[in-house]
């Protein structure tokens, strides 16, 4: 693949369930893929996809801050995720709370290596539902405090802020529905505000080249969430599927 101007991809949780969805969508566009992992033998699967696997720790800033750089791409994707697998509902609650650590300070060891990269443009995984039912893409505190979710204000807010209000590169937030589909622990998910895992990585994608810095809403229609924007400005369909 040539390494043209506009085509490195430096993507941050490259194994997880929306990473990995993500991956072959970024290497049919054309893109030169580096993805991150913090596990040696998810390494391997990384490379067998074709893309340049690393791993390090997003809490590890100097690590990461040489990581991002060595790659020099023009865009940086974060797909961080912390949580159990399957989401066991006995380790959620420790889940939680590692997950809006690493939004908070993994986001901005993240962002400031892509800083320091010279990245262009930057999107990042955020959640719609910490915030109140039928939210427009407003910025702003998220406002949905009961329980279980209020734990994960502090993370989102200070996510959302280190893309959005950061000088010197275009951020874009996503902020994904309940996600359900391969890798997520749900072949179907009863619940409304949910996305498929194949939908939520085609935003991704499209939020490459498409849209304005700031944030989206993605989710399937059930009147939960309003996603008109995402559909107008990214070109998103809720529906979009990998190819099997």
């Amino acid at each position: 693949m040539q390494d043209e101007a506009g085509k490195r991809i430096f993507l941050a949780g490259a194994s997880g369930a929306i990473g990995q969805r993500l991956v072959p969508l970024l290497l049919q566009a054309g893109y030169q893929v580096t993805g991150t992992t913090r596990s040696y033998q998810k390494s391997a699967i990384l490379m067998k996809m074709g893309i340049v696997p690393v791993v390090v720790d997003v809490f590890d800033a100097p690590a990461l801050h040489d990581a991002v750089v060595a790659a020099t791409p023009d865009i940086v994707i974060h797909q961080l995720t912390d949580l159990p697998p399957g989401l066991d509902p006995a380790r959620m609650e420790e889940g939680r709370k590692r997950n809006s650590l690493l939004r908070e300070i993994g986001t901005r060891n993240l962002v400031d290596a892509a800083l320091a990269a010279g990245a262009k443009r930057l999107i990042a995984q955020s959640i719609a539902f910490a915030y109140a039912p039928l939210p427009a893409e407003r910025q702003g505190t998220p406002i949905r405090e009961s329980d279980p979710l209020k734990s994960d204000a502090r993370g989102v807010l200070m996510l959302e802020e280190a893309v959005l209000q950061t000088p010197g590169i275009a951020g874009i937030v996503l902020r994904y529905g309940e996600l359900y589909g391969p890798g997520t622990g749900f072949d179907t998910l009863a619940k409304p505000g949910r996305v498929h895992v194949d939908a939520a990585a085609q935003a991704a994608l499209l939020a490459i080249t498409h849209g304005a810095p700031g944030a989206y809403n993605i989710a399937e229609e059930d009147g939960t969430l309003a996603v008109e924007k995402a559909r107008r400005e990214l070109g998103w369909e809720a529906g979009f599927r990998l190819a099997a």
